[in-house]
């Protein structure tokens, strides 16, 4: 549940920073949503969440 909030938190600040300094349109932001709430009900959602696991351990993983 820590990966998905740190995960959605991340995706909203990306988004909010596209919005406020590159022009992404309130329109693109609705349709990324969108696609966001369909893409996870459907059968490749467990295959972009066991990615996105994965990228986050190896992230975790790196020392500097």
């Amino acid at each position: 549940m820590i990966l998905s909030m740190s995960g959605v938190v991340l995706l909203g600040t990306v988004m909010f920073l596209f919005f406020r300094k590159d022009g992404l349109k309130g329109s693109h932001a609705c349709v990324s949503t969108l696609f966001g709430f369909y893409l996870s009900s459907t059968a490749i959602a467990p295959s972009i969440k066991a990615g996105g696991e994965s990228l986050a351990g190896l992230l975790g993983g790196i020392k500097f």
